[in-house]
């Protein structure tokens, strides 16, 4: 029988095997997905774009109200 996987958990770092029995994976619990996921709420991550392709669509949306 093969080795499991195993993957570091992208928030803090702790060993989880790569399997169905892995609810959270790539995360090793709950809290790290949600620890996660408030990062990307709060835009500490982000997927680059290309600029020029964000310059031309911006001009077709309403200005934002705050």
């Amino acid at each position: 029988m093969s080795q499991p996987t195993i993957i570091k958990c992208p928030t803090c770092g702790a060993p989880v095997e790569w399997s169905a029995q892995s609810l959270h994976r790539p995360f090793c619990s709950e809290r790290c997905k949600l620890i996660d996921l408030g990062a990307w709420a709060a835009e500490e991550h982000a997927i680059p774009g290309d600029s020029l392709e964000d310059e031309l669509f911006s001009g077709q949306l309403p200005p934002r109200e705050h």
